[in-house]
């Protein structure tokens, strides 16, 4: 190599050196994360009856297992862009409002109990997987009903603006059901729907139902049923889609909460713990399949990725409290 070779390849070397080494607060920043950097401010959404992922507590303060997980997230961010201070700002999302505060810039995170799925990822992001469900129905014990099938001619309700309520839509059209659905606002006027008699059942995602009816003042006047409408699915904190740099931070950081013990401990603590406002324990240990996707952090919304056959899951197979 000539020496005037040698000379341009050290100074093209040492420009490229310079430029990794770059501090995050001097480099070219798009999206959320330049957003963040300008406004000192980070905002979360929360739901406020989403047990135990995104609640109010006694003193109707935001908290939850989807709330840490963004806190750490937001600490990731801080960091990130070199921050001494990162306000942290809570805005309430119903499941009908998350999705278009999300892509409108009101909100930066989602921190409930949103499914991933390939219909959602035209609109939003998400990072990797924190939980798997499955769509069931909680419906009164005295009332008998185990199955899809036992619903027909019933009047039935979901909340709006969730997967659950088409999944039953289809179901109620597919098995020809004569079903009436009805929607909700939220999970707790649904579950009070079936309460007061309005609807014989609620459907919706499994671990939610088993957090309305812990929480229920008789928890043994309730059933979840033993079959299921759906595989087990993936809940993932949501994002604007479209915003690389800012995923990459979140998925980096997810990544590191979940397959370290604090992912466990995090778990336990929102899942096999009392937790407020009134000290109910859903009892619910991680399973194999979660703890498979803590191992390998994954943002895919396929329930195939998350089952150990490759897919094969049946459908009638309920979580242990399901029976109860």
């Amino acid at each position: 190599m000539q020496t005037s070779t040698r000379a341009a390849f050290a100074a093209t070397m040492m420009l490229a050196s310079g430029l990794a080494s770059t501090p995050a607060g001097a480099e070219e920043l798009t999206g959320t994360l330049r957003k963040v950097k300008e406004t000192g401010v980070i905002t979360l959404g929360f739901r406020d009856a989403s047990v135990p992922f995104s609640f109010l507590d006694g003193n109707q303060k935001p908290v939850g297992y989807a709330l840490d997980i963004c806190y750490r997230i937001a600490d990731a961010v801080k960091e990130r862009l070199g921050l001494s201070k990162l306000d942290i700002r809570l805005n309430g999302v119903t499941s009908a409002t998350r999705i278009p505060l999300i892509a409108n810039g009101t909100i930066d995170l989602e921190c409930g109990s949103t499914t991933n799925n390939f219909e959602r990822r035209n609109q939003v992001a998400f990072t990797n997987t924190d939980f798997l469900t499955a769509t069931r129905f909680v419906a009164k014990r005295s009332a008998g009903l185990h199955t899809i099938d036992d619903l027909r001619g019933k009047t039935v309700v979901s909340t709006s603006g969730t997967i659950n309520l088409r999944q039953i839509m289809e179901a109620n059209t597919a098995r020809k059901l004569g079903l009436t659905i009805l929607p909700a606002v939220d999970h707790a006027e649904a579950f009070l729907m079936v309460q007061n008699g309005r609807a014989a059942a609620f459907v919706m995602d499994d671990v939610l139902l088993a957090s309305l009816v812990a929480g229920a003042k008789d928890p043994g006047a309730f059933e979840i049923s033993s079959e299921a409408l759906s595989k087990p699915e993936p809940y993932a904190i949501m994002l604007r889609r479209e915003d690389a740099p800012f995923k990459a931070v979140v998925d980096a950081a997810t990544a590191k909460l979940y397959t370290s013990p604090e992912g466990k401990a995090l778990y336990e603590r929102w899942f096999t713990q009392p937790i407020p406002p009134r000290g109910i324990n859903l009892n619910l240990p991680m399973d194999e399949a979660l703890q498979r996707a803590f191992l390998r952090p994954s943002d895919s919304p396929d329930p195939a990725t998350y089952s150990r056959s490759g897919g094969e899951h049946p459908q009638g197979a309920p979580r242990r409290w399901a029976r109860r």
